[in-house]
């Protein structure tokens, strides 16, 4: 509780929203009149953003809820690799920061410029495992956890003024749908986060060089429990027939859905308002490459299954349940681990001494009593290694052999 508690303290002070004053913890005076303007609605501000009359250009409610839809349907599309046109780099950057999509070529984490997310990214990135669950969360929960994301995006590589971001985004949940507001009361940092945000479908500006911005219902619901979905009324209902013999019939024609289905299904047809498809172990393999694993691909086809499938328990047949962890654990057999081999122990005394102080913690990997070799954990060698050293100097006379790097395969 107290740990909490000191935690929450050291954050607002980092934001200089709590003071020390001979130990006794002080509002920051200006923090607190701006504060209270903002809860009763007092003095010269624009806490609650700046509306305009918009008359000329009005913008519908529907207008806004179908541009949320589609922008937020094309990241889910870039996030599970349907081929499009090119990915803004504010949406390529977040979603790798993220940890839902990696790079082969790299991990892409040098500190950058905000003029740096300007544009379009050809990078290609691919969906991980944290990335396909993150398909199974609610639309509300995928914008928070992604805000949270860019916060530390802010703060970590962008060089942005994190107490302006975050002032930026308490108002989101302030502004009304369907309302025009103006971008002159935002500073530079304010505004880079708007144009950012709106790759998203959290804002609409119906050009970019508009001088006003419109909130959509992603924006307005951020504080709330209701959502615009980026799916059809239809898509959010079961909709996947498993048979035992590995086919596939989902019944749907939303190209996200037969998306994140071709990730662990091979498509054989498509209809107008059906694909069909089998689960084969090339498909799944290929999904436990991206580190997808064999209870996400269960846990979303359970999910999303046919209201007649949900009716039988198990909903899946037991079979593919069997057959799918099977391929996973055919995968998992072997697995690559850093490891350092000792080898040329001055007596069984010395490697019975080194085991018996590297086992408890877990640091063994492997070793042969007969050949006196030992191989230990990347993260155990150092302490190894000293141990080592002062079991060499305490025996006079004798001094222990160097270490030697070596990978090993660990079943």
């Amino acid at each position: 509780m107290f740990s909490g508690l000191k935690e929450s303290l050291k954050k607002l002070s980092k934001l200089h929203i709590c003071v020390d004053q001979h130990e006794h913890l002080q509002m920051n005076k200006i923090f607190q009149e701006n504060f209270h303007n903002a809860l009763v609605g007092g003095g010269n501000h624009v806490s609650f953003g700046e509306p305009m009359d918009d008359k000329k250009h009005e913008v519908d409610i529907p207008l806004l809820d179908r541009y949320a839809a589609e922008t937020w349907e094309t990241v889910l599309h870039y996030l599970v690799g349907t081929p499009a046109e090119r990915c803004p780099k504010a949406v390529a950057k977040l979603l790798e920061a993220s940890g839902l999509q990696e790079d082969a070529g790299g991990d892409g984490r040098q500190r950058m410029g905000h003029d740096e997310l300007d544009g379009s990214s050809d990078q290609k990135l691919s969906i991980t495992s944290k990335g396909f669950q993150f398909l199974l969360l609610d639309v509300n929960v995928q914008v928070w956890s992604l805000l949270l994301q860019y916060l530390d995006l802010a703060e970590r590589q962008l060089n942005m003024d994190i107490v302006q971001v975050l002032n930026f985004l308490f108002q989101i949940g302030t502004l009304e749908l369907g309302q025009a507001y103006s971008i002159e009361p935002l500073t530079d940092t304010q505004t880079n986060v708007l144009r950012d945000l709106k790759h998203f479908g959290i804002f609409y500006q119906r050009t970019k060089k508009s001088r006003r911005f419109y909130p959509t219902r992603m924006a307005t619901s951020l504080t709330s429990g209701s959502m615009i979905s980026s799916r059809k009324p239809e898509d959010n209902q079961g909709y996947i027939i498993i048979e035992t013999n590995f086919r596939m019939y989902a019944y749907t024609d939303s190209p996200l859905q037969i998306a994140i289905l071709s990730l662990f299904v091979s498509l054989q047809a498509r209809f107008q308002n059906m694909v069909t498809g089998l689960v084969t172990r090339d498909a799944v393999r290929e999904a436990l490459s991206k580190g997808i694993t064999a209870d996400q691909i269960i846990t979303y086809l359970t999910a999303h299954a046919h209201p007649e499938l949900k009716k039988q328990s198990p909903i899946l047949p037991q079979t593919v349940i069997d057959q799918i962890r099977l391929w996973e654990m055919e995968r998992n057999r072997l697995r690559l681990s850093g490891a350092w081999l000792y080898n040329e122990f001055a007596d069984m005394q010395e490697f019975n001494q080194i085991c018996n102080y590297a086992e408890p913690f877990g640091a063994v990997l492997w070793k042969n009593e007969k050949k006196r070799i030992l191989a230990v954990t990347e993260e155990g060698h150092e302490h190894v290694k000293a141990f080592r050293k002062r079991t060499a100097a305490a025996r006079a006379g004798q001094s222990g052999n160097g270490a030697q790097r070596a990978p090993t395969l660990q079943r």
